[in-house]
């Protein structure tokens, strides 16, 4: 208890330090109680006191100690003052997101006023996300230093600073200097780690992918927003963070199965769990949260193993003490916090509530032992979520602003999956690096896992109540939870009463586990059940997926952006990706069968940004056997990033131009534009080259005009080369400078689409333009993709309309 008690000390210290700077002279307030040693009684407690008092004020001004100067030592000092250079190192992996990269640059030296000056100090850097950059990488970056700003109710500025930043800079000019100069070990690591989440997106359908990334790397970055929500609500969001709470919840449930499978001898369980969990650790970089939920499960499983369970919340409060004096900061950071909480959770409360669900197991089972192993296993997993949920609720709340209702039912049932997602999902990603067809059964495997878990957290969202929400940084719920969780935990282990009440209230469930009990003895051969099911569900799955004989053409909901997916049978071609990574990923995972990873020929129109950007990501991520698109003179790195992985995975590529003819049995796709030679000295090069087809099965046909505007189409119309269609896709996402009135009389289309996002900052489509198609057709026969995708079908003679809501 003593090192309890100092460890405290030391950590109230550290509090006080970051809110008021006490002179110095308190520290010999530790002196006060010695003179008390001259009595002879009570000496260990006064030597105690006194103690504890050196080392509560010693820890403020430690605090005070470590923070960083305000001068021009430090790259704080130059926020706001106008544009400057920066030169330093990434000092850990790009955070790429959808649209943008975040980059962690440790400075060095700043230029101002023509002077470069030392300094020290970490820049937070907003850059789009393609040219890319990797850890260790010497960057000189030119833009304004800034402070972070407050963002509505969420302070940004004090949750970067506990992060150790204190300036961020806004999509600066960026210049790599040199490359491979950060800590070589950590560079591998990043390196494996990038090559397993690459292998997981080329292996993986979306979401399922962004999920494996994220449960298995730590790499959160590209889950869909809508996937996150769900999680939260159903209080399973820590499966998607690897912190403390995931870690320890793996800990607990390795320890299960180790124990289920090799029971206490020589201590295998906990070996196998300390591997599992520091090989995680690596696979997910080594990043501080996860290092430090490391630690922490390491703390608890060594107690385990010397013997000492009692031992262990003084161990891990001696660790939390020590990880906040190495880096005093880390103590208002939620994944610390979440970290000590739930190991506390799972020392203190999962103990208790194992041994309530085991005796309510024997009471229940009486005589009948069959199902005794696989309800401890159940129960243990049950527990240790459950020990673990208690502990970190009310800072979830805290943070977060929401608590679900149903986060313990969602754990139970989602938990089961998550060994085999990481199983499955690691060995995909190994294997997959080596040669990925060979991964492709273990890809089918991880897949199903995945599936389950979302569908698990898809059921519990859609509840009418699943989760309340809670005004974000509200401390009351804290002061008053954690006390009153402190007074339940002592009575229990004062009063062996209490511990038998939740076991009674289950008793009533004993004949329905007596009949699955005798149920399942008389299975034989029960081993093979659970493999022989797996294969079962996913060939019922991937027959289920099969498809039909109809054209569908899928215009997909990618934002402000075109992306086009045309299926015919096993056969896919995409044109265009929109300029979102994610959509286009997660479009094209719900629309193309979770076993195929094959697009036939993908085609590009045009090079801007909101037609290539989701295209680039299509070409890591899938095996792509052809690529149609017009030589146009364009510079740009997205535009770069594209050129280069046709020739880096060699897809064979084809320049476009008019004349050229695709036929596919009954579908025929013709190119119409671009012209040769290319037209020139227009209001828009670029876009007057892009690419326009026609495409065409029996009586049915669709024009798809890219963004050329009224030049192009004019001469379009002067060469008749624009054929009568069923369905138009309108030009330029409904801008009023194209779909001019003559080039809708030639087309004489019965349907149009736009290509638009809701509420996009240009105002689109125009009103000219719906009015120009409401003279023509019928407002229900104009369909827009702000609020979903719109697929039709047709077997070349009828046409049906798909439309999401």
């Amino acid at each position: 208890m003593s090192l309890i008690y100092l460890s405290c000390a030391w950590v109230a210290g550290i509090l006080l330090g970051s809110k008021f700077s006490p002179p110095l002279a308190l520290i010999l307030t530790g002196l006060i109680p010695l003179p008390l040693l001259f009595f002879g009684k009570h000496i260990r407690p006064i030597i105690l006191t006194s103690l504890c008092l050196f080392i509560f004020f010693g820890g403020a001004f430690y605090f005070q100690s470590s923070l960083p100067p305000n001068d021009e030592s430090h790259l704080r000092f130059y926020n706001e003052k106008g544009a400057v250079q920066v030169k330093g190192t990434l000092s850990q992996d790009p955070d790429v997101r959808d649209r943008a990269t975040q980059l962690r640059l440790e400075a060095s030296e700043i230029k101002l006023d023509g002077e470069w000056r030392n300094v020290q100090g970490t820049a937070l850097l907003f850059v789009p996300r393609y040219p890319g950059y990797s850890y260790g990488d010497v960057l000189l970056a030119t833009g304004k230093l800034e402070t972070p700003p407050q963002l509505d109710d969420f302070n940004y500025k004090d949750y970067l600073a506990h992060e150790g930043i204190y300036s961020t800079m806004l999509y600066p000019e960026i210049e790599i200097l040199e490359t491979g100069q950060g800590f070589k070990p950590l560079e591998w690591v990043y390196s494996l780690r990038n090559s397993l989440s690459q292998t997981l997106a080329e292996a993986l359908p979306e979401p399922q992918a962004s999920l494996a990334q994220g449960i298995i790397l730590g790499k959160r970055g590209n889950i869909p927003s809508s996937v996150t929500d769900d999680f939260s609500n159903t209080g399973t969001a820590h499966l998607l963070a690897v912190s403390g709470l995931h870690l320890g919840i793996m800990a607990g449930i390795v320890l299960s199965i180790g124990l289920w499978f090799f029971g206490k001898r020589h201590y295998l369980y906990i070996w196998l769990a300390l591997v599992a969990i520091w090989l995680y650790a690596l696979l997910t970089g080594m990043h501080a949260p996860v290092v430090r939920g490391a630690i922490m499960a390491s703390i608890f499983l060594t107690a385990e193993l010397l013997g000492r369970q009692r031992s262990a919340i003084t161990a891990l409060t001696f660790a939390a003490a020590i990880m906040v004096g190495l880096d005093p900061q880390i103590l208002w950071t939620a994944s610390f916090q979440m970290s000590f909480l739930a190991m506390a959770g799972i020392i203190l409360i999962f103990p208790r509530l194992r041994d309530i669900g085991r005796r309510t197991i024997n009471r229940t089972l009486g005589e009948d032992r069959t199902l005794t192993p696989a309800a401890y296993f159940i129960t243990d997993i049950f527990s240790v979520t459950l020990g673990a949920i208690i502990a970190v609720w009310p800072v979830i709340a805290y943070y977060f602003g929401i608590v679900s209702l149903v986060a313990p039912l969602a754990n139970f049932f989602a938990l089961p999956a998550l060994p085999g997602i990481i199983i499955a999902g690691a060995l995909t990603g190994g294997l997959g690096l080596i040669a990925l067809p060979a991964a492709q059964a273990l890809t089918w495997l991880a897949w199903l896992f995945l599936s389950y878990l979302l569908l698990v957290v898809d059921v519990f969202a859609a509840l009418p109540i699943s989760s309340i929400e809670f005004g974000s940084n509200s401390a009351t719920l804290i002061w008053a939870y954690y006390p009153a969780l402190a007074l339940v935990l002592w009575l229990i282990s004062r009063r062996s009463r209490l511990r038998d009440l939740a076991a009674k209230s289950l008793t009533t469930v004993k004949p329905g586990i007596d009949k699955m009990g005798s149920f399942i003895s008389q299975v034989p051969k029960k081993w093979l059940i659970p493999p022989l099911l797996v294969v079962v569900i996913l060939v019922s799955v991937a027959v289920a997926t099969l498809p039909d004989d109809n054209l569908h053409v899928s215009f997909l909901n990618v934002g402000q952006g075109d992306a086009i997916l045309i299926q015919k049978g096993s056969q896919q071609i995409l044109v265009d990706g929109g300029p979102s990574p994610q959509a286009i990923a997660l479009e094209l995972g719900n629309r193309m069968p979770f076993w195929d990873r094959t697009i036939e020929l993908v085609i590009l129109t045009h090079p801007h940004s909101d037609h290539i950007s989701g295209l680039v990501e299509v070409l890591k991520r899938y095996k792509v056997e052809q690529a149609l698109y017009p030589d146009l003179d364009y510079d740009s790195p997205i535009y770069n990033e594209w050129l280069s992985l046709l020739e880096e995975k060699n897809i064979k590529s084809t320049i476009a131009q008019a004349g050229q003819k695709i036929v596919l049995e009954e579908l025929i796709i013709e190119v119409l534009n671009p012209p040769n030679p290319l037209l020139t000295g227009t209001e828009s090069d670029i876009d007057n080259n892009s690419l326009v087809l026609h495409i065409s099965m029996g009586e049915i046909s669709f024009l798809l005009t890219a963004d050329i505007m009224r030049e192009a189409e004019f001469e379009l119309i002067s060469q008749r080369a624009i054929p009568a269609s069923t369905v138009l896709k309108v030009g330029h996402h409904g801008s009023v400078s194209s779909t001019t009135p003559e080039f809708l009389a030639v087309a004489s289309p019965q349907l149009a689409i736009i290509s638009v996002d809701e509420d996009n900052r240009f105002g689109l489509p125009d009103e000219e333009v719906i009015a120009r198609l409401e003279e023509m057709l019928d407002p229900k026969n104009i369909y827009l993709t702000d609020a979903g995708t719109i697929e039709f079908i047709t077997d070349g003679e009828r046409l049906w309309v798909r439309v999401e809501r």
